[in-house]
């Protein structure tokens, strides 16, 4: 939204005044255009005008003193307006509502039915495809772990289709009892078939069958004396009782979240447990961001409508405390399921033992935070102290370049606040037109383009900058920010020291000609080291993943007689550069218009050797 600035006056009773008594969402505005706030209404006229009566806690007073503007949007009903108003939260991030940070897509693992030998894989992002999906789970580790527990039970592949339709002898995958190697015929269709269903059954919760299925088995090949195949089943049986013994629930056999939210000193925590088809998935834990005076009713509605609305939504939600806007909540969220959605803290048995041990892991998790940000304030403390800087430095910027003498130069650029490192703030830069192997040039190009973009869009300056290096580098930087008019940031080299052991670092602060040596066990240093290395980290990473598509692409297009309609016809068949990669002799000679001379010299291209 374009900024705004406000000339006349702003009279609240007169806009007030204005407003329909209809349902809709209203939006706070400064004279800035900035958005202060946004809010939902069965009732817009009553709910807007008692912002101005007075009786208001402290957090809405400083709000209200702000506004220059409202503007509001009517809606047929008021789920309709919750939709609208978590639509307008998430794109606008206003100042004093509740943020939910985290609205990243949640994976699940897919069924390819679609196929003779279907697949079980890894999946983010739109549910398109034709097959089964189950989740969601909580994290990617949760659905990897889930991944390799079902490669153990039951043998059906992981892999891509561009790998499966290329093999020409089983993968590793085989050698370690993780698959049955249908893509060379290793297993027929009718055994795959089975093993598919029992992971389709384990994965629907229906592991009791599955464990009378392999019973019967057993029992079977015993009596014809396959003792080899009984013992089999076995180990499978055993594998999947010691699985449901860590992660089914007690008395639950369907689909529910567990929500449990902690809320002291205006720092919230929730956690939200994960149950589907009976089998706890794991938890995930939250911190959103929450106004001044805000309290565990509204948090509660704030993050179940801003974390479930336009994702799926199981058929029970459990919490600790009844949310604010319940009733609407259930109604908006039934609504988008297409079935009836329930929103329970009122529970008894197992359920109420679970939604007890959510609260208790959320009322942790908080106490962990607090300590975290103790321990943080007190480095961010310590090198005020050490640097002798007069005011704690709440922003700080550190730079690192990487490169493979002079190759594909790439800058970093990490910046850490009072609550740790803001990884959506950090930014890399690919270095061009400098001589290779240059440092101070690569230095000068990366600090020009930073801070030209951050005036240019009135972004925010760091209080700090660090640079990995020593006086030169200093140098450089002192001399940026000259010509870019930037003055009151800190400057701050790091030099590694004798040796390039850490803890021995020097520290060269600007206009200051002697060196910062701090002892080894000071917070102020750990501090520094902290940032400096994930400047490093991240710097190295980027030039890594740079020199590898270089260095991919460069050797398809340098290889003789592999000329723009083979390289399309190889990237096509193979899925890409690493499909190639992975691919021997034998997969590539039945690619179209691949000799077996020529898959020789592609062979030994990607590896150096036939």
């Amino acid at each position: 939204m374009p900024a705004h600035k406000e000339t006349a006056a702003f009279e609240p009773q007169d806009r007030v005044a204005a407003l329909t008594h209809r349902p809709g969402v209203y939006r706070m505005l400064g004279g800035d255009g900035e958005v202060l706030y946004v809010g939902k209404a069965k009732d817009l006229k009553k709910r807007v005008g008692s912002y101005f009566s007075g009786a208001l806690n402290r957090r809405i007073q400083i709000m209200v003193a702000q506004i220059r503007r409202i503007e509001v949007t009517v809606t047929d009903t008021e789920a309709e307006a919750l939709i609208l108003e978590n639509n307008l939260i998430k794109e606008l991030r206003p100042r004093y509502n509740i943020l939910l940070r985290d609205d990243k897509s949640y994976p699940y693992i897919f069924l390819d039915q679609g196929r003779s030998f279907p697949s079980l894989r890894f999946h983010r992002g739109a549910r398109s495809a034709h097959g089964r999906y189950f989740g969601p789970y909580p994290s990617a580790g949760a659905t990897r772990e889930t991944l390799q527990l079902l490669q153990k039970l039951f043998p059906v592949r992981q892999c891509e289709d561009s790998f499966y339709r290329n093999r020409s002898r089983p993968c590793l995958q085989y050698q370690i009892k993780r698959c049955s190697a249908p893509c060379v015929g290793f297993v027929s269709s009718e055994e795959y078939a089975r093993d598919v269903r029992h992971a389709v059954m384990f994965l629907d919760g229906k592991g009791n069958q599955v464990i009378e299925d392999l019973a019967a088995r057993m029992e079977q090949a015993a009596s014809e004396l396959a003792f080899e195949r009984a013992a089999r089943y076995r180990d499978q049986i055993a594998t999947l009782q010691r699985i449901q013994e860590r992660q089914y629930v007690s008395g639950e056999g369907g689909d529910l979240d567990i929500v449990a939210a902690a809320l002291r000193a205006n720092v919230a925590c929730l956690q939200v447990f994960f149950v589907r088809s009976g089998r706890n998935l794991g938890n995930k834990v939250f911190f959103p961001s929450v106004p001044p005076e805000s309290e565990m009713p509204e948090v509660l509605s704030a993050f179940l409508s801003q974390y479930y609305l336009g994702r799926s939504v199981p058929p029970e939600i459990l919490v600790n405390q009844r949310p604010k806007d319940s009733v609407l909540l259930e109604q908006a969220l039934t609504g988008q399921a297409g079935r009836k959605v329930r929103i329970k803290e009122r529970v008894r048995g197992d359920r109420a033992r679970w939604l007890r041990m959510a609260e208790q892991n959320a009322s942790l998790a908080l106490e962990s935070r607090f300590a975290s940000l103790a321990g943080r304030a007190e480095r961010i403390e310590a090198l005020q102290e050490a640097l002798g800087l007069a005011e704690l430095p709440g922003r700080i910027e550190c730079f690192d370049i990487s490169h493979t003498r002079g190759e594909l130069t790439v800058g970093s650029c990490v910046v850490f606040d009072a609550l740790g490192a803001v990884k959506s703030d950090y930014r890399r830069f690919n270095v061009q037109g400098i001589t290779p192997g240059d440092d101070y040039a690569a230095l000068e190009q990366v600090l020009m383009r930073r801070y030209t973009r951050i005036r240019r869009e009135e972004g925010r300056l760091p209080d700090l900058i660090l640079i990995d290096g020593g006086k030169g580098q200093l140098a450089v930087a002192e001399r940026v920010l000259a010509e870019l008019g930037l003055s009151g940031i800190s400057l701050l080299g790091v030099a590694k020291g004798p040796e390039r052991k850490p803890g021995l670092e020097q520290l060269f602060l600007s206009a200051q000609e002697a060196p910062i040596i701090l002892p080894g066990n000071s917070p102020a240093l750990h501090l520094i080291q902290q940032v400096r290395d994930e400047a490093h980290r991240f710097a190295v990473t980027g030039h890594r993943q740079r020199r590898s598509r270089s260095r991919k692409k460069s050797v398809l297009e340098e290889i003789p007689g592999v000329g723009p309609k083979r390289r399309q016809n190889l990237l096509k068949q193979f899925g890409g550069l690493q499909g190639i990669e992975r691919a021997g002799v034998e997969d590539l000679c039945r690619a179209e218009g691949i000799s077996r001379q020529l898959a020789q010299q592609i062979y030994q291209a990607f590896h150096g050797e036939i």
